[in-house]
């Protein structure tokens, strides 16, 4: 699988389109068919004139990331920017798309909801905490921490069990540690041994541990948007982060789960083993 999050740019899409470009050239030159793309929001930044008939689909989605080289599921979730500029068209046209366009990849049935193989459960939430009218209402905090909750106490179906969302919990990047976030989901994550956290938000790659969490912290924000400088000189969360553009690529087995962070330029940057006792290794820096 390949993983990308911040990456609808709006008007200059030198960035984005450097960063497909290399996921591009490194399925080509490993000869991988990903069995899905996860699109970590800030979809699209700006305007969206059309709705689902917004020429921005094409020319930033199908074309970008061409189904000869992304033959698979697209599943997308909502990001602060997706609120962004005429919210309203542009979320109802995010969550219509696919029934709008029944041959496209692109897959986001509702703000939250939930997907599996057969060896990933993956959870999908709205991470939009900001309490803006134009984002989650207060209701709907309550309906997605019920829901999250019946998903978390499900009998474990697959090996590993992930949940994703914009938002990072723990962060290196600008906008720092999002407290409400972490008041709602660590401790459920640490209750029911999430194997992964995934996000974008801060415009960065990252891989956060903490000692005694089960779950690993990974952010993958590097897919078109501007980068940032990360909030301090050097990691306060280890043991990676780097402001640079890139994407992430995932391997999986009942055995292992393996995390690489690769640059625009198909450079590996980073990678991480985790085994399904906990075990994380550093396979490269």
């Amino acid at each position: 699988m390949l993983m990308i999050g911040d990456w609808g740019a709006n008007d200059d899409l030198q960035a984005q389109t450097a960063v497909a470009l290399g996921m591009k050239k490194y399925v080509q030159d490993n000869t991988i068919k990903p069995e899905a793309m996860l699109l970590l929001g800030d979809n699209f930044y700006g305007p969206f004139k059309g709705g689902v008939d917004s020429p921005r689909w094409e020319k930033q989605f199908e074309q970008m990331y061409p189904v000869e080289a992304f033959p698979c599921p697209c599943y997308a979730m909502l990001g602060n920017h997706d609120y962004d500029e005429e919210p309203k068209i542009k979320l109802a046209a995010e969550l219509a798309y696919a029934k709008a366009k029944p041959e496209t990849r692109w897959k986001m049935p509702s703000k939250w909801y939930s997907f599996a193989n057969q060896l990933i459960t993956f959870i999908v939430l709205d991470s939009n905490y900001k309490n803006r009218v134009d984002q989650l209402t207060a209701e709907e905090r309550v309906a997605q921490m019920t829901w999250l909750k019946v998903q978390l106490s499900k009998p474990r179906t697959t090996p590993w069990l992930v949940v994703m969302a914009h938002h990072p919990l723990y962060t290196n990047g600008i906008h720092g540690d999002n407290a409400a976030l972490i008041a709602d989901w660590d401790e459920l994550f640490k209750q029911y041994k999430v194997d992964f956290y995934f996000a974008g938000h801060d415009h960065d790659l990252q891989h956060m541990e903490f000692e005694g969490h089960p779950t690993s912290f990974i952010v993958s924000g590097g897919g078109g948007a501007r980068t940032r400088s990360l909030e301090i000189l050097g990691v306060k969360h280890g043991p990676f982060a780097q402001a640079i553009y890139g994407f992430s690529h995932l391997q999986v087995t009942k055995d292992q789960f393996i995390v690489r962070h690769m640059d625009a330029n198909r450079k590996q940057l980073h990678a991480l083993s985790k085994t399904r006792d906990g075990k994380v290794t550093i396979l490269s820096a």
